[in-house]
């Protein structure tokens, strides 16, 4: 048995090797994972923003199934998930762990575990999604959960049912975890206080969008094998963008830079005190920047006149192949999808190498599956 001790949390695996240490403050720590049938993981992680020194990693080894992931004894320090503002820097890395065990198993094409078994999921979704409800969906059955899917059309709600109602209702069916997207912010915090289900935001109004800001962390540390130092750029739409603030409040804790910069009818009234760097150009934000992240233009959200129109947007604001020679060598191409081709970035951007567009939705899934099992441990122990 691996035995991984971090800062008083332990992880288990049946098998395996798993070797790494930290240093404190601002050095980060490589590790291996060796699970059996030649997989191998890379580990990347910065604690920079944590401000406390982590101890070295114990390990052991005995003989068993090797790969399955059995338990951990971290707990988040909520039921829910309700956004990034008031979730901390140790739970945001502790979900990036898991994240990174969950890709370990997609790798491997497991996606038949029992971690889950038992538990029953609902996904619960006000507004049309294609990236997020099916990620949610395939989380919980490739872990073993009972899944769900009920749509504000074809539900209760027609008839006038209120969410509280509707919360109760599912709840009373003795269900496990809610996974909600509403178009009025708020709403996932409402609901979390009249169940006892766990409730993850799926993306509420304007207000946060923690997983989709967590796969995005996920991606970068992937990319650069840590978060803290790294300048972000966040590019589009950010006053109706709940991506854009769950990422902001993330990035932050964990030490990166957040250059934003939109038209001026798009930027939210003082969010550089929330710690964004506004910027006065395209050019100003994207210098330099390890990440270069699109948003789409959300017409939905938008009651007109905020720009002349689509074209004249991609014109002056959209992101152009040549933006790219400002980046750093090694930056990377993001955006939370669905992207409005030629209008917040240039096709050949989007598929080209420095894209990690696709790669972010496979992360996706990674990042919901660990946030799902981490809620099943807190569940199991304290409700």
């Amino acid at each position: 048995m691996v035995r991984r001790f971090n800062r008083g949390s332990k992880r288990f695996y049946d098998g395996g090797v798993f070797t790494g240490g930290v240093r404190k403050q601002s050095a980060h720590y490589s590790a291996k994972i060796f699970f059996n049938g030649g997989l191998t993981v890379r580990m990347g992680i910065n604690y920079a923003a944590s401000r406390a020194e982590y101890p070295l990693f114990l390990c052991e080894k005995h003989a068993g199934q090797a790969g399955k992931i059995l338990k951990e004894d971290f707990m988040l320090t909520k039921k829910d998930l309700l956004g990034l503002h008031n979730t901390s820097a140790e739970e945001i890395i502790e979900i990036l762990d898991r994240a990174e065990e969950m890709k370990a198993l997609l790798r491997k094409n497991r996606k038949a575990e029992k971690i889950l078994s038992g538990t029953a999921l609902i996904t619960l979704f006000y507004e049309n999604s294609t990236r997020t409800r099916t990620s949610f969906e395939l989380a919980g059955k490739y872990l073993g959960a009972s899944e769900v899917n009920i749509s504000a059309s074809s539900s209760s709600v027609q008839k006038g049912e209120t969410l509280i109602d509707t919360g109760r209702t599912l709840d009373a069916m003795k269900i496990d975890f809610i996974a909600i997207r509403h178009p009025l912010a708020g709403a996932p915090k409402l609901l979390s206080e009249n169940v006892n289900a766990s409730v993850v935001n799926a993306g509420d109004g304007m207000n946060e969008h923690p997983t989709q800001a967590l796969l995005d962390m996920f991606s970068m540390r992937e990319k650069f094998g840590g978060i803290a130092g790294l300048k972000v750029a966040i590019l589009g739409d950010i006053k109706h963008s709940r991506v854009a603030k769950s990422n902001l409040f993330g990035l932050k804790k964990l030490g990166a830079e957040v250059y934003m910069y939109a038209p001026q009818t798009l930027m939210p009234m003082e969010i550089e005190k929330l710690g964004a760097h506004v910027c006065s150009s395209m050019e100003e934000a994207i210098e330099g920047a390890h990440c270069v992240m699109g948003l789409r233009i959300q017409l939905e959200r938008q009651k007109g006149g905020l720009f002349p129109s689509l074209s004249e947007y991609s014109r002056f604001y959209g992101v152009k192949d040549s933006m790219l020679s400002l980046a750093d060598k090694d930056a990377i191409i993001m955006h939370p999808g669905p992207v409005n081709r030629g209008i917040e970035l240039t096709p050949s951007l989007i598929d080209g190498s420095s894209s990690v567009i696709c790669e972010q939705v496979t992360n996706g899934l990674s990042v919901r599956m660990a946030i799902l099992t981490l809620l099943k441990e807190y569940r199991e122990k304290n409700l």
